[in-house]
């Protein structure tokens, strides 16, 4: 493996002169906040950043790091938990200038950039009255929520993100450009549904978007010793609820403005809610919430980006974040009262854990069908320590890691993709569960050399 230093400045003026975008390296004025991500906590020194600006930038750039035995990493929106989108000394793959967001009103069909961010998306589509299921906040990119599957608001209703993803152009780690569908490279459409960025660079997807304009969602929220009660009532709740309720249940900390004075710096067991369906009907779906009495009732009517952005304010880019993560098939008297022990003894104001339910259209999808092997899992758990001052990594690192360790004998075993740290290959292996062999196989067949492997890494299968 080569280090981009050691390569010769006319082997770097070739391939800036292959390019439409721009190569950053150390020494640039820019570089230190060009290899900044979201997740301050990461802090790695690229040999050369190719800001790619279209599918032609980004096919030499891929010739460029497999010529030269280049390590490669592919940032999209820069949120990856672990930072897998740089790497050091190596090579990263920039797709922010590939945006673009095209809406197709007679099909519900929308095309976008694989540089874009799903706030960008939010704003394109929300006026024809469409969106489509993705996460939680609108500062996520689009091509690492995708690929990972996309959790988020509309789950319930229309599954994850990759269960609406109709097609998407990519590149390959031979440099050649292929579109994927149902029908054209099946076997690699089916891969990237779950398998992360293992494959190629995709840069643009086709999504089927839906018709939801308003939905009326918000927190409540309960003392944190009520987590218990909250936690049982809510585990036989959301499984019974209409499609159209989507709610993850959370131990927080309100942190400050723009919630009541009243509530600062107290912990919560929260239920952060999205009902899509019809408007008239949510003051009924929310009766039974309602009676228990939350101490905090910030739920109403309000358009569809305004849910994705509740968060957006606190948890701004360059926190420290450390996070870990599982499956869960129920909530039951242990995990409740783990979760009330450490949801008590949270490190810092945003830390927080959040589990999302798996049910409704995104649980009758079968575990085959996507590489999300974990369909018949109730919830995905994921336990974040956050923080602005780097003083406090190790405090939110070892709370987060002691949650993980008190919960993880009562889990499912394996965790979502887009949830993990750079946590090793037997963690991998344990959240594809029986898609694994299928990944590693594709992956000979598209990657065999492993150009794609800082990401969740599926190693090509042996001969």
């Amino acid at each position: 493996m080569k280090n981009v230093k050691d390569l010769s400045s006319t082997e770097l003026e070739k391939l800036a002169a292959e390019i439409r975008g721009r190569l950053v390296m150390p020494g640039d004025k820019d570089y230190d906040e060009e290899r900044k991500v979201y997740n301050g906590m990461i802090d790695k020194y690229p040999g050369l950043i190719a800001k790619c600006v279209d599918v032609a930038d980004v096919m030499a750039a891929v010739n460029f790091a497999r010529d030269n035995e280049l390590l490669l990493a592919v940032r999209g929106g820069g949120h990856n938990g672990g930072g897998l989108g740089l790497c050091d000394g190596g090579m990263v793959i920039d797709l922010e200038g590939i945006k673009f967001i095209l809406v197709n009103t007679e099909n519900q069909t929308v095309k976008v950039g694989g540089g874009n961010l799903w706030g960008e998306v939010d704003h394109a589509t929300h006026p024809f009255g469409l969106a489509i299921p993705a996460g939680i906040i609108s500062t996520t990119g689009v091509g690492g929520l995708t690929l990972g599957g996309g959790v988020g608001h509309l789950s319930r209703k229309y599954g994850l993100t990759i269960d609406n993803l109709l097609e998407a152009d990519m590149v390959l780690a031979d440099g050649s450009f292929v579109t994927v569908n149902k029908d054209q490279h099946p076997d690699l459409f089916w891969a990237i549904r779950g398998g992360g960025g293992n494959f190629g660079i995709v840069t643009s997807f086709t999504f089927q978007a839906h018709a939801v304009k308003n939905v009326y969602g918000g927190p409540t929220l309960w003392p944190i010793e009520k987590t218990e009660e909250i936690m049982e009532w809510y585990d036989d709740f959301i499984q019974k609820a209409p499609d159209e309720l989507n709610g993850f249940i959370a131990t927080m900390i309100i942190p400050g403005d723009p919630f009541p004075e009243h509530l600062h710096n107290k912990a919560f067991c929260g239920i952060i809610w999205c009902y899509c369906g019809d408007m008239e009907n949510a003051g009924e779906v929310f009766k039974e919430i309602r009676a228990l009495e939350p101490v905090f009732d910030f739920v109403g009517e309000m358009p569809y980006p305004s849910v994705q952005t509740l968060f957006d304010g606190l948890m701004p880019p360059g926190l420290q974040w450390y996070w870990r993560a599982d499956f869960f098939n129920e909530l039951g008297p242990e995990i409740r009262r783990i979760n009330k022990i450490f949801g008590s003894n949270i490190p810092t104001a945003l830390s927080q854990m959040h589990l999302y339910p798996i049910s409704g259209a995104a649980s009758r999808v079968p575990a085959d069908a996507t590489p999300w092997a974990y369909r018949g899992a109730r919830y995905a758990g994921v336990i974040v320590g956050i923080d602005p001052d780097p003083a406090n990594a190790k405090k939110i690192t070892r709370w987060c890691k002691d949650y993980w360790e008190a919960l993880h004998p009562y889990s499912a075993g394996g965790a979502y993709s887009n949830f993990m740290m750079d946590e090793g290959q037997e963690r991998v292996r344990k959240s594809y569960l029986q898609n694994y062999d299928r990944l590693a196989r594709i992956k000979k067949k598209y990657d065999p050399d492993n150009l794609f492997r800082v990401n969740q890494n599926i190693k090509p299968a042996a001969a």
